[in-house]
C-alpha cells in the first residue's frame, strides 16, 4: 500500500499522529478482510446466469462448514468491488464478515448493466425474473439450505417487493429500508417509485443519475471473460465512473429540466426517456416497481424513518401488506420500525442525534439484532420468540424523543381531529394574519392570494429529501426566515397549555382558485417552539392538473374554484406546553421539486413560464383543512 499523501507544513508531532492514524486505519481495512479469509470461503465474480443468457457479477461469502447454510442476498446498482485505486476497500467486505460469523452465506450481486455485470441498466427496469433466478441459482447450490434473506437499504431494498410478487419459495424473509423508490402505486400514493410527489417531478432523480446511469458506450469486458479473469483484473479495474462533481445547487436551475443532465455532460442513459412519462405510462407498470394489484406473500420487517423522501408510500405498502398478503399468516409477519431519521442513516444515530439542526434526543437502536433475530428465525428456523416479543410497530416521537410501540399503524389512539385554515385575507408570511383552528370557519371569505413565478420559487430548505448533493440538505431546519415571503401563507394555532402528541397520517384538503391553466400548491407542517423557531416536519405537494385522478390531466378555468386532495404526509411529534402547529402553503419547493412553468405545457421540456396569481379560499362552502391525528393519552 503507497504511503498516504499528508498535507506539508505540519508541525512534526501532528504530522506523525496523522500518520499514525492512517496506518492504522489501513491496517483496521486489511483486517476485515483478513479475518473474513479466516472464517469464510470467498467466491468473488462469480457470473450467474439469467434465463436471457446475461451474467450478472457476484461475490459470495459463506462459512467453513460442510452444513447447509441460509443465504442473505444483497442486489445493488452500486460499487461493491473489493479493490478501487489499487487499494482494498473494507466496506465491501464488513457487511460479509457480519453475515458469516452470524451463520450465513453472503451474497452481494450487481444489477445488469452494472460494473462488471452484463446486459443494459434500467432503474427497477430489469426484468424481476432477474432477482427469481439468482434465487433458483443460489437455492440449488451445495451449499444453501433452500432459505434466502433479502436485505438492504434504498436502492439495495426497492428491487424486493417486485421481485416478492413472483413468491419464488426460497424467498423466506426480507428486511427492507428505506423502500419508497420500490413502490409505484399503493393506496393514495402514485409516485411510481418516488419519481412523483402529487405528479410533481422529484428531482432527487435528475442528481442520482447523473452519477448512477450507465452510458452504453461503457467499457465492458467479453463474455468469454470468466469468474477468474474478472476477480483477476478486478484489482485493478473496478469499472466504476469517476463522474465530475457537478454544482447541483446551480445545475438544477437548468431549463428545460430534460436537459439537465446532458447539461453537465454526463452519461446517455435513461433520464431523458422516464423525464418524459407520465404518472400513469405503461412503461411504469413493466419494470420492478411494486404495485398494490400486485400478490405478496413474505415474511418482512420494513424499516422507515421520519426524515426520509419515502415515508409516506413506507407506511402505506406495510399497512397494505398486513390487510392483503396471500397468506393470513404472512399477513401477521409484517413488522415496522420508524426512526427519526434522515434516509438510510439509521444507524448514524447517537446519544444526542442531531437531524439537520434539530436534536431528537438518543434514537439509538440495535438494528443488527434486530435484523438477524428476524432472519435466525425465517432463515435457520430458531425458537427465538421474535413474532412474541417484537413489537408490531416500533416508532419514535420526536419532541418527548423516546421510542414508542404500537399494534399498528397509525397508533389506536391517534384520533383525526380537523384543524380550519383562515385568515382576513392576509396569512401572507409569518407577520400575516393566518390562523389554524379547530372552529369551522363562517359564510364570508376573504380569501388569501399570492403570485407564483417559476423563476423565483420558494427555495427547499431541509425537508424529506436525499441525494440531491448540494442542492437541498435534507431535516429539519428553522423555517422562520424563509417564512418572510409573501408568497408563502402561514396559519398557525395558538400556543399549546398541555402539549399535543401527533402520531399518524396527515390529510389535507385546500380550495383554490388560479388564473392559470395549471400551477401547483405545496404544503408544510412546522413544530414552532416558544422562541419562534419553526422546524419542519413534512411536506408534499400536488400538481392541479391531477387533481381529478393521476391517470387524466385536468386544466383549471381562471374564475372556478378547485379542491384539492394533497398526497398524505405522516410525522411522530409532541409538541410541548407553549410550543404550535403551523402549516405553510405555497406554490414552490425547488428543488425538492421541479418547477411548474404555469403554461398547462408538459414543463418537462420548457424554458419559459408565467406567473399564476393563487388564491386558498376558507370558508363554510370552501373549507380548506388539514387532519391532524392527535394522541389521546
Amino acid at each position: 500500500m503507497r504511503p498516504p499523501q499528508l498535507p506539508t507544513g505540519l508541525p512534526t508531532v501532528l504530522y506523525v499522529v496523522l500518520l499514525m492514524l492512517t496506518s492504522l486505519a489501513a491496517r483496521a481495512q486489511e483486517d476485515v478482510y483478513k479475518q473474513l479469509q479466516a472464517v469464510a470461503i470467498i467466491e468473488p465474480k462469480v457470473m450467474m446466469p439469467m434465463r436471457d443468457g446475461v451474467r450478472l457479477a457476484t461475490d459470495i461469502y459463506r462459512p467453513k462448514t460442510d452444513k447447509p447454510v441460509p443465504i442473505i442476498f444483497s442486489k445493488t446498482p452500486y460499487n461493491f468491488n473489493g479493490w478501487g485505486d489499487g487499494e482494498q476497500r473494507p466496506n465491501s467486505y464488513q457487511a460479509a464478515l457480519d453475515a458469516v460469523k452470524h451463520g450465513y452465506a453472503y451474497v452481494v450481486q450487481n444489477e445488469r448493466g452494472k460494473f462488471f455485470s452484463e446486459g443494459d441498466w434500467d432503474i427497477l427496469g430489469p426484468p424481476t425474473t432477474d432477482g427469481y433466478d439468482a434465487f433458483a441459482w443460489m437455492s440449488k447450490q451445495p451449499w444453501s439450505n433452500g432459505k434466502i434473506g433479502t436485505l438492504g437499504c434504498s436502492s439495495t431494498a426497492e428491487w424486493q417487493m417486485a421481485v416478492a410478487a413472483l413468491a419464488h419459495p426460497a424467498h423466506a424473509a426480507m428486511v427492507p429500508m428505506g423502500f419508497g423508490a420500490g413502490v409505484g402505486r399503493v393506496g393514495p400514493f402514485m409516485e411510481q417509485g418516488n419519481w412523483y410527489r402529487g405528479g410533481a417531478q422529484q428531482m432527487l432523480f435528475t442528481t442520482w443519475l447523473y452519477g448512477t446511469q450507465t452510458d452504453a458506450a461503457r467499457p465492458t469486458f467479453p463474455k468469454t471473460a470468466s469468474s477468474e479473469d474478472l476477480a483477476r483484473v478486478s484489482r485493478f479495474y473496478d469499472m466504476a465512473p469517476e463522474m465530475p462533481k457537478v454544482d447541483w445547487a446551480q445545475g438544477l436551475k437548468h431549463l428545460p429540466v430534460q436537459n439537465i443532465i446532458s447539461n453537465a455532460n454526463g452519461q446517455k442513459g435513461i433520464y431523458e426517456k422516464m423525464i418524459v412519462r407520465k404518472p400513469n405510462d405503461p412503461a411504469w407498470y413493466t419494470g420492478g416497481l411494486y404495485h398494490d394489484n400486485m400478490p405478496f406473500n413474505v415474511p418482512s420487517y420494513w424499516f422507515a424513518s421520519w426524515y426520509d423522501v419515502s415515508t409516506g408510500p413506507n407506511l402505506a405498502l406495510f399497512n397494505h401488506v398486513r390487510k392483503n398478503a396471500v397468506d393470513p399468516k404472512v399477513r401477521d409477519a409484517q413488522y415496522l420500525v420508524i426512526a427519526p431519521t434522515l434516509h438510510c442513516a439509521y444507524k448514524r444515530a447517537t446519544a444526542n442525534t442531531i437531524v439537520g439542526e434539530r436534536s431528537v434526543g438518543d434514537a439509538r437502536l440495535d438494528y443488527d439484532a434486530l435484523t438477524y433475530g428476524w432472519f435466525d428465525y425465517w432463515l435457520k428456523g430458531e425458537a427465538n420468540d421474535v413474532l412474541k416479543t417484537t413489537p408490531r410497530v416500533r416508532y419514535y416521537t420526536m419532541g418527548s424523543n423516546k421510542w414508542q410501540t404500537s399494534d399498528s399503524w397509525p397508533p389506536a389512539n391517534a384520533t383525526p381531529t380537523t384543524y380550519y385554515l383562515t385568515s382576513g385575507g392576509r396569512a401572507n408570511s409569518l407577520y400575516g394574519d393566518g390562523k389554524l383552528t379547530t372552529t369551522p370557519p363562517g359564510k364570508s371569505d376573504k380569501p388569501d392570494l399570492f403570485a407564483y413565478d417559476p423563476a423565483y420559487p420558494v427555495p427547499s430548505y431541509g425537508g424529506n429529501v436525499c441525494c440531491t448533493g448540494n442542492a437541498v440538505q435534507g431535516g429539519a431546519f428553522d423555517q422562520h426566515q424563509m417564512e418572510t415571503r409573501q408568497d408563502i401563507l402561514v396559519y398557525t394555532t395558538e400556543p399549546f397549555a398541555d402539549g399535543v402528541e401527533l402520531s399518524g397520517s396527515i390529510e389535507t384538503t385546500l380550495y383554490v382558485a388560479s388564473d392559470a391553466k395549471d400551477t401547483d400548491f405545496t404544503v408544510k407542517l412546522i413544530d414552532v417552539y416558544p422562541d419562534g423557531k419553526a422546524y419542519n416536519l413534512d411536506e408534499t405537494i400536488l400538481r392541479a392538473r391531477y387533481r381529478e385522478g393521476f391517470d387524466k390531466e385536468v386544466m383549471m378555468e381562471k374564475g372556478n374554484v378547485y379542491k384539492l386532495t394533497l398526497s398524505p404526509m405522516a410525522t411522530s411529534n409532541f409538541f410541548a406546553p407553549g410550543h404550535r402547529i403551523r402549516v405553510e402553503v405555497s406554490s414552490s419547493n425547488f428543488p425538492r421539486f421541479d418547477r411548474n412553468m404555469n403554461t398547462g405545457g408538459n414543463n418537462y421540456d420548457e424554458t419559459k413560464g408565467v406567473v399564476a396569481h393563487n388564491q386558498v379560499f376558507h370558508s363554510a362552502q370552501y373549507p380548506s383543512q388539514i387532519k391532524l391525528p392527535l394522541v389521546k393519552k
